[in-house]
Parts: C-alpha cells; structure tokens; sequence
C-alpha cells in the first residue's frame, strides 16, 4: 500500500502556486465518508477548503458502527457512486472495500499515521504493575466483572479480534473468546464509552484506542495504559480513492492533502494519532489477505459468542 500520491501532490502544489488559495468555482466540491471521529476530521476540512477552494460534504456515522455503516453503504453504491473518498481509522474495512472493487486495485488505497490498540486501566484502582499486560491476561478470574470492550463485531475491536484468531489459531483464539464471555465483561457501545467506564470505576480494566484513552487523560481522567506489546494492533488511518467517483480530481487533491505532514502534526496534536508510524515495539503482524478470506466464518462466530452476552 503505497504512503504518497505523487501525482495528488503535484496537483495539489500546482493549485495552491497559482491559485493561491483564493478560488471559489462553483461546482467544486468532494464527498467524504469519514469513519475518522467528526471532531478531529472537521478543522482538516475546513482548512483544506480554505486553501483550494473546494467545498468538502463529509458524511460521518454513529461510532458505534460507523466503519462497517460506512463500509455497507459503499459497497450498495458500487454500481453509481455518491462518494469520492473513504477515509476509514482503521485498516480491515478499507482493504476489504478494494477486495470489492470499491477501489481501484492498483493506487487505490493508502495509508497514513497510527494510532494502538491498548489496555486501558483506572489509576485509582490499580497500579501499572497489578494490570494486565496483555489481552490474553483479560480471561483471568480476578478480571471477572472487571473489563470492558465494545461489541467485537464492529470497529476497531472487531479488526484486533480477527487480528488475534490470526495469531492464536482458531482453536486457541476460540477457547479464550469463551473464557472472555464467561468472565462476563461490560460490552458497550463503541471505545469512547469503554474509556468513560474505566474512568469512573465501573470497570478497571478496559480493550479500546490510545486515542480515546489521549482524550481521557488530557480531561485529568484517572486512565493510563501499559506499554505495546505482541498482542497489539497498530492501526493506520486508510483512505480509499472510490471507483468511478463523481468528482476524482477533487478527491486527489483532498488524498494528498490528508497525507501531509501538517495533518500529520494536526492529528498528532489532537491526539487522535500517535505519530506517522509504529515505534520499536510492533504489535500484531497481518497477514491481510487470509484475515479477509476468514473474516465471514470468524464473524459468525464472534456474533454467536458475544452478541447473546450483551448487557
């Protein structure tokens, strides 16, 4: 997957040179299915349209589903797309959109920046030490009742849980998907609200993003996390050109735009990312191609595991 559009980039420098960034056509715009939180996607827009004159129209989605939402409704709009460009936070969505020939096969899809998969714990429960340190440790008994995670059929979660069978083995990744369940975890929501729980002490340990345990910790919420280690997901932002857009040259610009280094810094900032890519400690290694060949079996098992234990 490549990381730079040199071709959108050289668009792009073009226009902002002899444009200025003063032009308003009418007409010009580009449209965004953005996965990415509304908070953090919104200033980039706006500073983007600014520049260039081109009026971005994001369609954003609940966080509950807003990946697999998002997803759904580019795959029902392949034959006549509404969209121009997909920007997902994360990775398994995206590459199962080209996989469907959402996007080109070829300079379709690319990434920029990284944000984990983490543990999450409330400081006035429990030291670092006395966490877990990694998310087999979740089916321990003293973390019966204690652990949070969203429904592992959307978003992120869903994307670390495959990432884990990957890892395990079906047969060890199923055995510990039980032992979870029967530890009675607190599903919710989306990962915002596994932060919000461990923050006010109704759960200690929570699965989420390390932005959202960011947002928590710069409100002064009692959260911190254990370092990366080989159960982690490193999760770039992936944004997907859509076939026969109706508005491609827009969608370029808009492409090499986001995979700037001031959006870079801006999303850093903002801490919605961690930096342009993942440090000494990896986390979990892909193989994307067999995630996506399992991924209809595996998330029929997920669904008949923990949607019946929802709460």
């Amino acid at each position: 997957m490549q990381r730079k559009l040199i071709i959108g980039v050289a668009l792009l420098s073009v226009l902002l040179f002899f444009g200025g960034g003063c032009s308003r056509s009418p007409g010009r715009e580009v449209v965004v299915y953005a996965a990415q939180d509304q908070v953090y996607a919104e200033p980039i827009f706006r500073e983007f349209t600014r520049l260039t004159g081109i009026a971005v129209k994001p369609v954003f989605d609940s966080e509950a589903v807003k990946t697999v939402g998002l997803a759904n409704r580019l795959l029902a709009e392949k034959n006549h797309p509404q969209g121009d460009l997909f920007w997902g936070n994360e990775e398994l969505r995206a590459r199962q959109l080209r996989a469907r020939g959402v996007f080109p096969a070829t300079n379709g899809l690319f990434t920029f920046g990284v944000r984990t998969r983490r543990l999450v714990y409330n400081t006035n429960l429990l030291t670092q030490a006395a966490a877990p340190h990694s998310f087999s440790e979740l089916t321990n008994a003293q973390w019966r009742g204690r652990v949070a995670l969203a429904y592992p059929l959307f978003g992120t979660t869903a994307t670390h849980f495959q990432a884990l069978r990957q890892r395990w083995g079906e047969a060890g990744w199923l055995a510990w998907c039980r032992a979870l369940t029967a530890n009675q975890p607190l599903q919710v929501e989306g990962n915002s609200s596994v932060v919000r729980m461990v923050a006010r002490g109704q759960a200690a340990v929570g699965m989420t993003d390390s932005d959202d345990i960011l947002a928590a910790q710069a409100e002064g919420q009692p959260v911190a996390t254990v370092p990366p280690h080989p159960e982690t997901l490193i999760i770039p932002n992936a944004v997907g050109l859509v076939q026969g857009a109706p508005h491609p040259e827009a969608a370029r610009q808009l492409l090499a735009y986001l995979q700037g280094e001031a959006v870079l810094q801006q999303l850093v900032k903002a801490g919605a990312l961690e930096g342009a890519a993942p440090g000494a400690e990896r986390g979990l290694s892909v193989d994307w191609d067999r995630l996506l060949t399992d991924l209809e079996p595996a998330t029929e098992q997920l669904r008949s595991l923990f949607l019946r234990n929802t709460r």
